[in-house]
């Protein structure tokens, strides 16, 4: 294993592809799940998942069940949605809660803030309190986490460098794309389910070799040769376009750029998969998130939203145009689950060796390979 990894952290050109059993494996992707997805900053949900105050979603991550909830004062925590008592889940599906977080099994209450508030009976009958309870330190577990372009990241291992440190090169890159966002959950989010490992979906997006077989009529419009790879960066890779031709409404409408932004997205557009597992695309006058959730080593669930310059687009006149953006990005994005599909299901042929790479076209998908198995191998390997 540890010799194939190091094949892949070869030149583009003389390198081959991760082996077959990180994409079927239920080993490598419990593995991939303690050394990936809980040591590096993870995606697990959306901003707009909890939008008012009070509002709480739960997510399963790989597995481990965490908690989100939109505090008094506006801002997010995560926490594992596990009562401290007898790790009974507190929340099984979205709510708003007006008052407490509540165990649904002894009524164990907890601040949105995640400090044990009550505790009845735990010494008896009509006796809330115990000299060997503690609340203080009956606290819900809290997680490290970080906001972003709209994407709420999780560091569960708590001992990633900061998020503004790990991804300064994006975050400036991106840095006029940084205000305030506005995403309707009625016309602006959709989820899709893929039988596919999360990988592909990552290695699919990286590139855009595919578009003139996969995405005829976008490549119509904006044509493999009007790209250009994203790939200067050990932790993210993509592509950008040089064409981007903005969704029309009735007299000619559009929807409104984001705030002072330059010239050079007149027509730019970029998108990338900032890993392990969130891919995103910014325009003028919207930007989107897909966030990757592995359901198994061959199942993803991808949930999808759109977000446009808070104030302007948020205003209902934008509805309809929203759910036509969003209908355009869903065939877009189905489109590819043909491909990730076919790919998952040709890597239980056991003779594939990890395939080769276009020394030209999939360096970017190149820059994710070497990224997953530098989070595998051992410390001292090296490229």
């Amino acid at each position: 294993m540890i010799s194939e990894l190091e094949n892949v952290l070869k030149p583009t050109a003389e390198a081959t592809g991760l082996p077959n059993t990180h994409y079927i494996s239920p080993d490598m992707y419990q593995k991939e799940r303690e050394e990936i997805f809980f040591k590096s900053w993870a995606a697990i949900a959306f901003e707009s998942d909890v939008q008012t105050e009070g509002d709480v979603f739960p997510v399963d991550f790989l597995g481990m069940p965490l908690l989100l909830v939109h505090a008094k004062g506006g801002h997010i925590n995560v926490f594992q949605n596990t009562c401290r008592h007898r790790g009974m889940i507190l929340v099984d599906e979205p709510k708003r809660m007006k008052g407490p977080i509540r165990c649904p099994y002894h009524s164990w209450a907890y601040s949105h803030e995640g400090d044990l508030v009550r505790t009845p009976y735990v010494g008896g009958i009509d006796k809330d309190e115990h000299e060997a309870i503690d609340c203080s330190q009956l606290s819900l577990f809290k997680l490290r986490s970080h906001i972003w372009q709209g994407v709420v990241f999780v560091n569960v291992s708590g001992d990633a460098k900061d998020f503004e440190t790990e991804h300064a090169h994006l975050l400036k890159r991106w840095a006029e794309f940084d205000q305030p966002y506005f995403c309707d959950p009625a016309s602006s989010k959709f989820d899709m389910t893929v039988h596919t490992n999360w990988k592909l979906a990552v290695e699919n997006y990286c590139e855009s070799y595919h578009l003139p077989w996969v995405h005829p009529e976008l490549n119509s419009i904006s044509n493999i040769s009007d790209h250009y790879n994203i790939d200067e960066e050990p932790n993210y890779a993509g592509q950008g376009s040089l064409v981007y031709k903005q969704l029309l409404g009735e007299g000619g409408r559009k929807f409104p750029d984001f705030k002072n932004i330059s010239a050079k997205w007149d027509q730019a557009s970029e998108y990338v998969a900032l890993f392990p597992n969130v891919l995103l695309g910014v325009h003028r006058d919207h930007a989107f998130a897909m966030l990757l959730m592995p359901q198994g080593p061959e199942e993803t669930l991808e949930r999808v939203a759109l977000c446009y310059m808070k104030e302007a687009a948020e205003s209902p006149d934008w509805k309809d145009m929203r759910a036509r953006n969003a209908d355009l990005w869903r065939n877009v994005f189905s489109e590819d689950v043909g491909v990730v599909e076919g790919m998952q299901k040709g890597r239980h042929g056991p003779m594939f060796d990890g395939g080769k790479f276009s020394p030209v076209m999939d360096v970017p998908t190149h820059v994710f390979h070497k990224w997953v198995a530098r989070q595998i191998l051992p410390p001292n390997a090296s490229d």
